[in-house]
C-alpha cells in the first residue's frame, strides 16, 4: 500500500498526479528547484523538498538528490511523471535499491526501449512493422528525404529532416551535437521521412499478472519542431481492420518486453494507411487525458494500483464513448520561429464549461521562467462527437483570459477551425504548409485592433477620472466641457502595429473621433456601439504599460506608447540581440571578429526552455563585434554580436 508518494517532476504533471493522490487518500511530496520555489506544484503538495539550484541538470535530473528527498520526506513510493528521469533505467533502479516502490515499468523494459535502434530490433522480432533503416554513410539521392533521429531521446531533440544529399553531413553533425547536449548520448540513426504521414499511437496499460489493455488510439499529427501541439482520441478515419492491427502490435510490444504500468506505442501511418513502429514510451504521455476522457478512466490511479501489485480491474477495458481533443497552450510566439516567452502571468483563466478539463502548473501571478518547457497548460474538450469536441475546445480557448507573455492561443484556435483539421485530415506537415495562414500579419482593414485600442484609451481615461486625488471631488466620469481631441497611442503585440485612439469629451460623455457611440465606460470594461449598429463589450486589465483587452472573439495586448520617442532608444544597425533569456550553446565554426558572413547564415545557437534557437546574420557583411561565447547566460535583448556592411576603400 502506498501511503506517501513523491512525484519526481514539476508543473502540470505533478499537479495532475497530486489530484489523483488526494482522491485516493495518498499524501504527496513535491521536489522543487530554486526557480520553482513558489510554483503551483509546490503549493499543492503536502510536503516539499528543495533541490538546490535552478538548471534541470542540477535539480530534477539528479537521481541522488531526488532519492534522498524521498527518503527524507518519508515517502514510500516515487512517480516520475514524464520527461526528466521518467525513462531513466538508472533512476528506476536507484529508487528500488533505496527500498521505495517505483510507479513505472520494470527496469529491464525501460532499458530495452531506451534506445530507439535497439527497440526497433526487438519489435522486428515480435513481428511489429518497421521502416527500413538507412545507413547515413551509404545514403544516396534515392533515399531522400531522410529523417535523422537521436537514438536515446525524444521530444524533437536531435531530429533533422534532410532533403538534399549535400546537407547530410552538416545535419548529421548538428543532430549528434544536440543529442549529446540533450541526452548525453550522441547516437543518431536515419530512416525514410514519410511526407504527410500521420502520428498515431496506442495507449497500453499492463499489470504484473499478464493482463494488457490496448486503450484505443490517439492522433498526434499536429506538431511543431516534432513536438505535439494538438492530440485527439480516437484517431479519426481509421477502419476497424487498421485499428485492430495497431492494437495487436501494441499488445505484442508490451508482451515482448514484459511491460507493466502505463505506456504508449507510437506508429507512423503513411498516406495510404500503412503503419510503421516509431517507438515505445515507457511512461505516462502528456496527452493521456484524451484517453481518460474517452474511456472514463484515471490512468494515474491505475498506475498506482498496478504498482501496488493489483491486477487490471477486468480482462478488457471499458467501452469508449465520445471524442476528446487536447490543445497544448504554450508561452511561445509561433510567428517568430516558435520563440518561447517568459515573464509574469498576470491573469490565467480558462472557462470551466461542461466537458472541459484543464491541466496546468500555473495560476494568476505566477512567473514563466527560462529553465523549463514553455507549456502553460493542456486544455481538453470531451463531447459525443468529434465536431462538437473541436468546436467546444476552440470556443473555450477563444474565451480564455491570458494576460502576460505571448502564447500560441490564436494559433490553436485557427488550427482547430482549419478546413483540413475539421475534415479529419491531420498530418505531420500541417504546420509546414499552413503556418503562414495561421499566423497572419495584422490587416489594416480589420477594425477590431483599432476598437480594442479605443476601448483601452477610454478605460484609461475612466480610471484617471475615478482616481482619488487632492482638491474638490469631481462629479461624473468626464469633464462637462468641450475640448480638443485627446489621443493615446498603443502598439499591438505581437506584430508591432501602432494604433491611435482619439476622442473628445462632451457634456454627454466621450465621443470617439472615428464615430463610434460610447454606451458605457469603466476602468475595467467599455461598451461601444459601432456604425453597423453592433454593440461590443471590451474587458480591460492594465499591468504597467500594457493593457490586455478581451472581447467575445479575440484578445489584444497593447503597449501604451509615450507621446514622444526617446532619441537615445536606438540600437546599432546590424545588432544581433538575444530574442529571449537563455544560454549560448555554440557558435558557428571559426566565428570571430572580422569574419565575413552572409545574410541568413546561422551564427549563434541559444538554448532556452528545452529548445535550441539559431541567431542568423541579418545581412551580408563583416562581424565587427562578438560578445557571445559558449556557456554565457544572457537576458532578453542582450547584444550578442554586430554585423556591418563594411565597404572596401576605393583604390588609389
Amino acid at each position: 500500500m502506498i501511503s506517501t508518494l513523491l512525484v519526481a517532476n514539476r508543473g502540470e504533471i505533478a499537479c495532475r498526479i497530486f489530484r489523483t493522490c488526494r482522491a485516493l487518500g495518498i499524501s504527496t511530496v513535491a521536489v522543487y528547484s530554486d526557480a520553482d520555489a513558489d510554483a503551483l506544484h509546490v503549493r499543492e503538495a503536502d510536503t516539499a523538498v528543495r533541490l538546490p539550484g535552478a538548471a534541470p541538470s542540477d535539480t530534477y535530473l539528479r537521481t541522488d538528490l531526488v532519492v534522498r528527498a524521498a527518503l527524507a520526506a518519508g515517502a514510500d513510493a516515487v512517480h516520475p511523471g514524464y520527461g526528466f528521469l521518467s525513462e531513466n533505467a538508472g533512476f528506476a533502479r536507484a529508487v528500488q535499491d533505496a527500498g521505495l516502490l517505483w510507479v513505472g515499468p520494470p527496469v529491464k523494459a525501460i532499458e530495452l526501449m531506451a534506445s530507439k535502434t535497439r527497440a526497433k530490433e526487438l519489435m522486428a522480432a515480435a513481428g511489429v512493422p518497421l521502416l527500413a533503416p538507412v545507413d547515413p554513410a551509404e545514403a544516396t539521392a534515392d533515399d531522400l528525404p531522410l529523417l535523422l533521429k537521436a537514438a536515446a531521446g525524444g521530444g524533437g531533440r536531435g531530429m533533422r529532416i534532410v532533403r538534399e544529399l549535400a546537407d547530410l553531413p552538416a545535419e548529421l553533425t548538428a543532430a549528434t551535437a544536440e543529442a549529446v547536449s540533450a541526452f548525453g548520448d550522441g547516437e543518431v540513426f536515419a530512416e525514410p521521412y514519410v511526407e504527410r504521414g500521420r502520428h498515431v499511437e496506442v495507449q497500453i496499460m499492463a499489470d504484473a499478472h499478464g493482463g494488457v489493455w490496448a486503450l484505443g488510439t490517439r492522433d498526434c499529427s499536429l506538431q511543431r519542431r516534432h513536438q505535439k501541439v494538438i492530440e485527439e482520441a480516437p484517431a479519426p478515419g481509421l477502419d476497424d481492420a487498421l485499428r485492430t492491427r495497431l492494437h495487436d502490435a501494441a499488445v505484442a510490444a508490451a508482451h515482448a518486453v514484459g511491460y507493466r504500468g502505463a505506456g504508449t506505442v507510437e506508429f507512423l501511418l503513411t498516406a495510404d494507411g500503412r503503419p510503421y513502429f516509431l517507438e515505445m514510451n515507457t511512461r505516462l504521455q502528456v496527452e493521456h487525458p484524451v484517453t481518460e476522457a474517452v474511456f472514463g478512466l484515471d490512468l494515474v490511479a491505475l498506475q498506482l494500483r498496478i504498482a501496488e501489485g493489483a491486477p487490471l480491474p477486468a480482462t478488457a477495458p471499458p467501452a469508449p464513448h465520445g471524442h476528446a481533443v487536447e490543445a497544448r497552450l504554450y508561452a511561445e510566439d509561433p510567428a517568430h520561429d516558435w520563440q518561447p516567452q517568459t515573464g509574469p502571468l498576470h491573469t490565467f483563466h480558462v472557462p470551466g464549461e461542461p466537458g472541459i478539463r484543464l491541466d496546468t502548473g500555473y495560476t494568476d501571478g505566477d512567473t514563466i521562467g527560462v529553465h523549463y518547457d514553455p507549456m502553460l497548460a493542456k486544455v481538453v474538450a470531451h463531447a459525443p462527437t468529434r465536431t462538437e469536441a473541436v468546436r467546444l475546445l476552440a470556443r473555450t480557448l477563444e474565451r480564455a483570459r491570458i494576460h502576460g507573455p505571448v502564447t500560441n492561443r490564436e494559433l490553436l484556435v485557427r488550427s482547430l477551425r482549419h478546413p483540413d483539421f475539421l475534415a479529419a485530415r491531420p498530418d505531420t506537415g500541417f504546420y509546414d504548409r499552413h503556418l503562414g495562414g495561421l499566423t497572419p500579419a495584422p490587416s489594416p482593414a480589420d477594425p477590431e485592433p483599432r476598437l480594442a485600442a479605443l476601448a483601452a484609451a477610454l478605460a484609461d481615461a475612466a480610471a484617471r477620472q475615478q482616481a482619488p486625488g487632492p482638491g474638490p471631488a469631481r462629479f461624473g466620469a468626464w469633464r462637462n466641457i468641450s475640448s480638443q481631441p485627446r489621443t493615446k497611442r498603443y502598439r499591438a503585440e505581437p506584430g508591432g502595429t501602432e494604433h491611435e485612439a482619439a476622442y473628445r469629451t462632451t457634456r454627454t460623455g466621450p465621443a470617439p473621433e472615428t464615430g463610434e457611440r460610447v454606451v458605457a465606460t469603466a476602468p475595467d470594461r467599455v461598451t461601444l456601439e459601432t456604425g453597423d449598429g453592433l454593440t461590443r463589450h471590451y474587458d480591460i486589465a492594465v499591468h504597467g504599460d500594457k493593457a490586455y483587452v478581451d472581447t467575445a472573439t479575440g484578445s489584444y495586448t497593447l503597449t501604451a506608447l509615450p507621446r514622444f520617442t526617446d532619441p537615445t532608444d536606438r540600437t546599432e544597425p546590424g545588432s544581433l540581440l538575444a530574442p529571449m533569456p537563455g544560454t549560448v550553446v555554440r557558435l558557428a565554426d571559426g566565428l570571430t571578429t572580422g569574419t565575413a558572413v552572409t545574410a541568413g547564415q546561422p551564427l549563434i545557437w541559444l538554448e532556452a526552455m528545452k529548445m535550441e534557437h539559431r541567431i542568423l546574420a541579418p545581412a551580408s557583411g563583416t562581424l565587427t563585434a562578438l560578445h557571445a561565447a559558449p556557456g554565457l547566460q544572457v537576458e532578453v535583448g542582450a547584444l550578442l554580436a554586430v554585423v556591418q556592411d563594411v565597404q572596401e576603400e576605393p583604390k588609389q
